[in-house]
């Protein structure tokens, strides 16, 4: 394998060398050596990788994502959301990353906002605060002020960071292909698929139109809710790169000084916080992904304001499907039930063993299931379901571990604002509204009625799929192909079986008819074909008795 020879690296050569020679530095490029060692040679590594050597794998792949720049620190801010493929020490550990990206100088910001709505900043709005009160790895935040006195907030892309991340995507996939070809520790952590998710993921994220549409979207099925408030946007003063919406006046639940200073009822916003986040994921099926304290703010009147949806999760009808059946089994602890929905929604490995997940399975419904509501904990069940996952190298879809994640941290933030709080306790009513409206006449009717318009289509088009075969038929046009596994080495063992059998038939044919020349009467062409063949044959015997392919005794 030469790494220079891919298309990848002629189109991006400096940044393939300079990530290369980061993971180097941290021990995370191994196989590069073993695969191009020349490649390896002709890269200036520091000393420093020497004293890294010592450190965790956790903490060597922080610090080289965080060396490598933004692309790569919002991967490993991804991965920290995907426990059940990374494990809860790797995942801890990249939650831990944060963004220094440089901020933009008021030239770039100007260029940016004046080049994606086609107007000056000064027609655009009436005050523009060219110092950022935030700044994260896509884009910077800044204050202004409308034309009519409201009061906004304008998240503006860094310059040309499109253009980077879209480079070291390239190079991402790449390296997690080669990767996943090369190092068979990475492969268990499915480096291919990780890339994929991740690359659909930010590619979202740095569309700001799609995030003003997800905020528009949450803001309609939270309109009757008056104790939730989703910032106001400004469709004719945002695009791709610019986002424009209200600036709430609040503070962040992270913010303990000023959520004791204002006499906010810390215990009212907990229930608020994890009801509005539950309604979501089992009333609209759509939830906002991110809920770190940060995205969270307390406005007055006990009420909660929601920030950043440039990352949103989704749940189908075929996990809502799963959740349901999972939830129901999992109250009766019917682990075969339980185990088909998990191998539904499940990318299956190579010799992947149903037995003993189904076993995993059942021991962790008995094991947490058996216990009172009120001993419960939520990180607890859905970490130890997470390992499980983990361990069977199961692979599954982005919805749901979003979903688990959100989970996760939902307890975290109510836990932080009041230490007697339950998820548990908040969930249960969901759960059997959930159950309720499964076994409901109108959610029979409607699975009746896409049935019926399944079969409607099947059995329309069959009269056509039917003539279309018999008219291939008649024509002779008509094949049908047939794949075989591991046939070769049967076919090749049936030919070497004939040929054995017919040497030595025709071998006892010529010795029984006395062909010349002659031993003491015996045929010296007839005893050598004889030979041949018994030969033949014991070397086929052989070789099935070895395989074990003749009992199938060495499969069992």
């Amino acid at each position: 394998m030469k790494l220079n020879k891919f298309s990848q690296f002629k189109n991006n050569a400096s940044r393939f060398h300079s990530i290369i020679s980061v993971l180097s530095k941290y021990g995370l490029a191994n196989w590069i050596k073993k695969e191009d060692p020349n490649f390896i040679k002709g890269l200036v590594i520091s000393a420093q990788g020497e004293s890294l050597a010592g450190l965790p794998f956790a903490v060597r792949l922080r610090m080289a994502l965080t060396e490598l720049g933004t692309t790569f620190i919002k991967l490993g801010q991804i991965l920290s959301t995907r426990a059940d493929i990374v494990g809860p020490e790797i995942a801890n550990e990249l939650s831990k990353l944060q963004s220094d990206t440089p901020v933009d100088s008021p030239e770039q910001v100007t260029q940016m906002v004046e080049s994606a709505l086609g107007e000056s900043i000064k027609t655009l709005f009436a005050e523009f605060d060219f110092k950022p009160i935030g700044s994260a790895s896509i884009g910077q935040v800044h204050k202004a002020t409308l034309h009519d006195g409201k009061q906004v907030v304008v998240k503006v892309q860094h310059s040309d960071i499109e253009g980077k991340i879209r480079a070291d995507i390239e190079i991402l996939t790449l390296l997690a292909s080669l990767s996943e070809k090369y190092d068979s520790q990475l492969r268990l952590y499915q480096p291919k698929s990780l890339i994929e998710d991740f690359s659909e993921s930010l590619l979202k994220e740095l569309d700001y139109a799609k995030e003003l549409r997800n905020m528009s979207l949450f803001a309609q099925h939270f309109a009757n809710n008056s104790a939730v408030h989703i910032p106001i946007t400004y469709p004719a003063l945002s695009a791709k790169q610019v986002l424009t919406m209200e600036c709430l006046m609040g503070f962040s639940i992270a913010d303990t000084e000023k959520l004791e200073a204002s006499g906010a009822d810390s215990k009212k916003i907990a229930a608020l916080g994890v009801n509005i986040y539950l309604d979501m994921i089992f009333k609209h099926h759509l939830f906002h992904a991110d809920p770190h304290p940060g995205n969270i703010w307390v406005l007055p009147g006990n009420r909660i304001g929601l920030l950043d949806f440039g990352m949103i999760g989704r749940i189908d009808s075929e996990l809502q499907e799963a959740i349901e059946i999972m939830l129901l089994a999992a109250s009766e602890k019917n682990s075969n039930d339980f185990t088909k929905q998990i191998l539904k929604i499940c990318t299956l490995p190579e010799g992947f063993n149903k037995a003993k997940l189904q076993r995993d399975v059942d021991e962790f419904l008995h094991e947490y299931l058996g216990q009172p509501l009120d001993v419960l904990n939520v990180s607890e069940i859905l970490n130890h379901m997470s390992a499980i996952i983990r361990h069977h190298r199961l692979l599954m879809p982005s919805g749901a571990s979003m979903l688990i994640r959100v989970l996760l941290m939902l307890e975290g933030s109510s836990q932080r604002l009041d230490r007697t709080f339950s998820v548990n306790d908040a969930i249960e009513p969901y759960t059997q509204q959930m159950q309720l409206a499964r076994l409901s006449p109108m959610k029979f009717s409607h699975k009746l009625g896409r049935s019926y318009l399944v079969w409607e289509r099947l059995l329309t088009a069959l009269p056509d799929d039917i003539e279309s075969v018999v008219s291939k038929m008649r024509s002779g046009n008509f094949d049908v192909n047939l794949q075989h596994r591991h046939l070769d080495a049967v076919i090749n063992r049936l030919v070497y079986g004939i040929l054995s059998g017919a040497v030595f038939v025709g071998g006892s044919m010529i010795l029984s008819s006395s062909v010349p020349p002659l031993i003491h009467g015996v045929s010296v062409i007839g005893g050598a074909f004889i030979g041949i063949g018994s030969l033949l044959g014991y070397k086929l015997l052989r070789a099935i008795g070895q395989s074990g392919d003749l009992t199938n005794e060495k499969h069992k």
